[in-house]
């Protein structure tokens, strides 16, 4: 079965999706890369076709421009080329924002990645928003912070079937150093530690992880060895999801990791098939425990969305917003996404100020 692949957006994460598809589709698919930028889509689209030419595989790579800033914009995109999957890596708060250092970088370290959820959630409502209208049937990958958004996504009724990375990182990592599977728990907080030396991981939270059945009892300890980069890790991140997005685009069936399935908070082992995901929890771990184990970390700080569509922030993010927006601090309704962002971008610009 030949499937096909929109990607929107064309920066790093994207290209790093799009070349590993080249390289490693067993499957003939079609991946359309959807950008605003003309010379990085045209270049993305050379390098993919390039890839599969060198490494022998049945991918294609075709253009489109696409600004998902401009409202609408999504629409005409998905109707033109009625994809299978669409994987959404747009957004208007890239991840290298944990390796700058200004007010908001400052703001994001204190209180957490998810004082930039607004704006990674911005494009994805509007795309997902589209698809409802276009392509129903079609499956939705959101890369952009998929750990919360995807839950954002899911509280406006819109369909998600997961994320790409946070927790492939780790899983990835974890199987590279020991050369067998393993099955990971992960929220994106635990990731944190593992950017630390070992001898500094001391009290950070750490994500769960069993092999052949059974729970590492020691994480730290077993995978002392596993260090990352301070900035995101996309060599892994950005290819972790490549198998299922294959699979789920061509019919086929695949295991894996991926962050936010079915809009849950946090990364779970998960499969697809029969042209649905489902997670894939080890032995003796029951759902509701792990989306529990998941869900405490942006309860304690972060952001929670309730089963009425309001946003929330926690633990320490809701204090330092408090300390400089009041309003802002005190949540928000999903509904009211686009205007929240006027007001959150606002805040940003005055702390990339300072």
């Amino acid at each position: 079965m030949t499937g096909t692949i929109l990607l929107f957006g064309t920066g790093a994460f994207a290209g790093r999706i799009a070349c590993d598809i080249g390289a490693t589709a067993r499957s003939p698919v079609t991946v359309v890369i959807a950008g605003r930028n003309a010379a990085r889509r045209d270049w993305l689209v050379t390098a993919g076709n390039a890839r599969a030419a060198v490494f022998g595989t049945p991918a294609r790579f075709l253009g489109a421009p696409c600004d998902l800033l401009e409202p609408g914009a999504a629409g005409p995109v998905l109707a033109a080329h009625r994809p299978d999957v669409v994987v959404q890596a747009a957004s208007v708060q890239t991840s290298a924002v944990i390796a700058a250092g200004d007010g908001w970088a400052r703001l994001v370290a204190e209180g957490g990645l998810s004082a930039t959820a607004v704006f990674q959630a911005l494009l994805s409502v509007r795309v997902a928003q589209a698809m409802r209208r276009e392509c129903p049937d079609a499956a939705f990958v959101n890369c952009c912070f998929p750990d919360v958004v995807n839950g954002m996504i899911a509280a406006l009724g819109l369909p998600v079937a997961c994320g790409v990375g946070n927790i492939g990182i780790l899983s990835g990592a974890f199987a590279g150093l020991l050369g067998v599977p393993v099955a990971v728990l992960a929220h994106y907080q635990t990731i944190g530690a593992f950017r630390r030396p070992a001898g500094a991981r001391a009290g950070l939270p750490l994500p769960r992880v069993w092999l052949e059945g059974a729970e590492v009892a020691d994480v730290a300890a077993r995978f002392a060895a596993v260090t990352l980069t301070a900035a995101p890790a996309i060599e892994i991140s950005g290819a972790a999801g490549v198998p299922m997005l294959v699979a789920m685009a061509t019919g086929g069936a695949a295991r894996g990791h991926a962050p936010g399935p079915l809009g849950l908070p946090g990364g779970y082992p998960v499969r697809w098939d029969g042209g649905a995901l489902h997670l894939d929890l080890p032995p003796g771990l029951d759902e509701a425990e792990a989306i529990a184990w998941n869900a405490s970390f942006e309860a304690a700080n972060g952001l929670v969305v309730g089963p009425d569509g309001q946003v929330r922030y926690t633990g320490p993010l809701r204090e330092r917003l408090r300390a400089l927006s009041p309003a802002l601090a005190e949540g928000f309704a999903m509904r009211d996404l686009e205007e929240v962002h006027i007001a959150m971008a606002a805040l940003r610009g005055r702390l990339q100020a300072s």
